[in-house]
């Protein structure tokens, strides 16, 4: 089923409104969905190199505005559509430490892990829904999450825009064993946060 919905999000980006549907993987990413925005920022940079600051730009401000929406959720809905989210994912428990994350020791190592998920394949839907959980602070968790996010996708989408050229021949040649790797990189995302869900508790004290 990952493998499909794999093909299909890569499907989205030679759609006419690839932008448009980046923006609504890239919102719904930060909130609940599993495939990360990288595998649309790909093929779309390729098509369309000139537009490669639209199309990192579109994906930083739609992961951020939908880490917002996940913050939100977190904050008012936690037990409504949080804990539903996290047990989906395996993560029951996540933010079982929501009074030790303040400015101190632990503010810092929360802004440690914001950083992890937002610039790695970590899920980042499960810090953001964590953060408002916790109540951390607001204009940091975008600052954070504006940095974190702007720069992986800038520096996707640049890499694609001036190197681009010399792996489109590989990347036709090797679509099947792309999205193997694809896989096992998204699979290594949630080992991650597997490995931190059952750690964090060690960071943040």
């Amino acid at each position: 089923m990952l493998k499909n919905l794999l093909k299909k999000t890569i499907a989205l980006a030679g759609h006419k409104s690839a932008r448009v549907y980046l923006a609504i993987v890239c919102f719904i990413e930060s909130i609940f969905f599993p495939i990360p925005p990288d595998v649309m920022i790909v093929p779309m940079t390729i098509a369309r190199s000139k537009d490669w600051i639209k199309i990192a730009s579109t994906a930083s401000m739609a992961s951020v505005v939908g880490g917002c929406a996940g913050w939100a959720i977190g904050h008012f809905f936690y037990k409504e559509i949080g804990i539903p989210i996290f047990e989906f994912y395996g993560f029951e428990g996540f933010s079982a430490f929501k009074e030790q994350v303040s400015f101190g020791k632990g503010f810092w190592a929360w802004v440690v892990l914001l950083v992890i998920a937002g610039f790695t394949p970590v899920p980042f839907k499960l810090l953001t829904i964590s953060s408002g959980f916790i109540n951390f602070n607001f204009l940091v968790f975008i600052i954070v999450a504006s940095i974190t996010r702007g720069s992986r996708f800038f520096l996707l989408a640049g890499l694609i825009r001036f190197f681009g050229h010399k792996i489109i021949p590989y990347i036709e040649a090797k679509s099947a064993k792309i999205i193997v790797i694809l896989l096992i990189l998204l699979i290594l995302g949630f080992f991650i946060a597997y490995f931190i869900y059952n750690n964090y508790q060690y960071l943040i004290n």
